[in-house]
C-alpha cells in the first residue's frame, strides 16, 4: 500500500502563484496531493499589468502532471477579489483547508526619495493583500466551526528578513513585512478557537524580486545544490499547510536553502523600575546601563 500524501484531500489557495516562490509552493502542494487554486494577477515586478496569465500556465502544469488546479486572476488586494478567491475554492472543490498568502512586488527607494504612491502600492499588495484573503477565509472557517463542522485549517503568511531586521532602500517593503508578522500573531490568537492555525515564513530565495541579489549564490561550488532555488522554501510551507503541523501556530520561520530557523521575536530584555517618575537625565542614564546588558540587535540588511 502506498503511503498517504501529506496534503491528500486538502484544498489549498496560493496567491502570487504564477512565478517564483508561489509557483514552487503550488507545485509542491500538488505533488503532495492537494487541490489548488492558483492565484496571480499577472503583473510586472513593479505591479504594472502583464501581457499573459501565469496563473493559468501553472494550473495547466499541475493538471498535466495529473493534479487538480484552477486558475484565479483576481486582485486579492480588493474585497471582491479576495471574496472571489475564496468563493472559487468553495465552488470548485466544496471546501477550503489552507491559505498561503504570497503575492507581492517591490518599489524600492531610499526614504528621502520614496514617493507616497510607491509606499501605498507596496502596503496595498503585501499587507492589504494578506489581510483581505485572510479575512474572507477566516469568516468561512468561523462559520464552519459555529455550524459544528470544525475545520483543521491553516494559513501561511509571507514576511521577510526585511520585516524582521529592516533593509536599506526598502522602507515600504520592510514596514509591510513587519506588519505581516504582527497580523500573523493576532490571527493565530483570534482564529485558534475555530480550528485555524496561522504561521509566517521569512524566506530567502532567487525570484524576480531578488534575482539581482542572489544571481550567483550557491551553497557550495560543485555541490549541485542551488541554495537560492525557490523550491527549497516550499517543503516547510507545505508542512505548515498540512494537518501534520498540528499544534504549531503563531510562529515565524526563517528559511533559506537547507536551513530552517525559528525566529524568537520581541520579548522583554533588561529592565529597571524606579517605582516613581524618572527625570530625563535619570531615564537616559538607566537606558544606557540597560543597553550594556542587552543583546545587540541584528544588522539592518544593506547597512554599512
Amino acid at each position: 500500500m502506498s503511503a498517504r500524501l501529506l496534503c491528500e484531500g486538502r484544498v489549498v489557495i496560493v496567491t502570487g502563484a504564477g512565478r517564483g516562490l508561489g509557483r514552487a509552493h503550488a507545485l509542491a502542494y500538488a505533488a503532495e496531493g492537494a487541490r489548488l487554486v492558483v492565484n496571480d494577477l499577472g503583473v510586472g515586478l513593479d505591479g504594472s499589468p502583464g501581457p499573459d496569465s501565469p496563473a493559468r500556465r501553472v494550473a495547466e502544469e499541475i493538471r498535466a502532471a495529473g493534479g487538480e488546479a484552477v486558475a484565479h486572476g483576481g486582485d486579492i488586494a480588493t474585497t471582491e477579489g479576495a471574496a472571489s478567491l475564496v468563493r472559487t475554492a468553495l465552488e470548485t472543490y466544496g471546501r477550503l483547508d489552507t491559505l498561503v498568502n504570497n503575492a507581492g512586488f517591490l518599489r524600492d527607494r531610499m526614504l528621502v526619495n520614496l514617493e507616497e504612491d510607491a509606499w501605498d502600492a507596496v502596503m496595498r499588495v503585501h499587507l492589504k493583500g494578506h489581510f483581505l484573503p485572510l479575512r474572507q477565509a477566516a469568516a468561512h472557517w468561523r462559520a464552519e466551526a459555529k455550524a459544528g463542522r470544525a475545520p483543521d485549517a491553516r494559513v501561511v503568511n509571507t514576511s521577510s528578513g526585511a520585516g524582521l531586521l529592516g533593509s536599506v532602500g526598502q522602507g515600504n517593503y520592510s514596514a509591510a513585512k513587519a506588519g505581516i508578522v504582527a497580523l500573523t500573531l493576532v490571527a493565530a490568537a483570534e482564529m485558534g478557537p475555530y480550528g485555524v492555525q496561522v504561521n509566517a515564513i521569512a524566506p530567502a530565495a532567487r525570484t524576480r524580486m531578488t534575482e539581482r541579489t542572489f544571481a550567483d549564490t550557491m551553497s557550495a561550488p560543485g555541490s549541485g545544490f542551488d541554495a537560492m532555488a525557490p523550491g527549497n522554501v516550499s517543503p516547510l510551507v507545505v508542512w505548515l499547510g498540512s494537518a501534520a503541523s498540528a499544534g504549531v501556530t503563531g510562529r515565524v520561520f526563517e528559511t533559506e536553502g537547507g536551513r530552517i530557523t525559528v525566529m524568537e521575536g520581541w520579548r522583554p530584555g533588561p529592565s529597571a523600575d524606579k517605582g516613581a517618575r524618572w527625570t530625563p537625565a535619570e531615564a537616559g542614564e538607566t537606558a544606557r546601563k540597560l543597553l550594556t546588558e542587552a543583546e545587540t540587535p541584528g544588522a539592518v540588511y544593506g547597512a554599512r
